[in-house]
């Protein structure tokens, strides 16, 4: 079973920026679609990024569209999400996903798409 670990989560100021990272044990990623998404306290679970295992087609959400950038890097396994001009309502619990649909990140990225979930890395927007 693939399993999923996140980090790099922490503490930003307003305008602020990170990196997430996200690395896979037990066996590589290419052949899976991967994900982040990031749910905020009270809020369900938001998809807000997606890239094809190819890493040619991407898909962002309307709320991070312009500031956030996902990458992948099959070599080491591991997935990224760089975070740009962070604001209060960037925080949230954000989570990496891969997927066994090679047509999945057409559009919206979509939780029951996913089968394999990462813990989740804590980012904090805060002054």
């Amino acid at each position: 079973q693939l399993q999923l670990v996140e980090s790099g989560g922490g503490l930003v100021p307003p305008g602020g920026s990170l990196r997430l990272s996200c690395a896979a044990s037990t066996e590589t990623l290419d052949y899976y679609v991967l994900a982040w998404f990031r749910q905020a306290p009270g809020k369900e679970r938001e998809g807000i990024s997606c890239i094809t295992s190819s890493g040619g087609n991407t898909h962002y959400a309307d709320s991070v569209k312009g500031r956030f950038t996902i990458s992948r890097n099959d070599a080491k396994s591991e997935v990224y999400l760089q975070m740009n001009s962070l604001n209060p309502e960037d925080t949230a619990v954000y989570y990496c996903a891969a997927s066994r649909f090679s047509w999945v990140c057409r559009g919206a990225v979509s939780r029951s798409d996913y089968h394999f979930w990462g813990q989740g890395t804590q980012v904090t927007v805060s002054s």
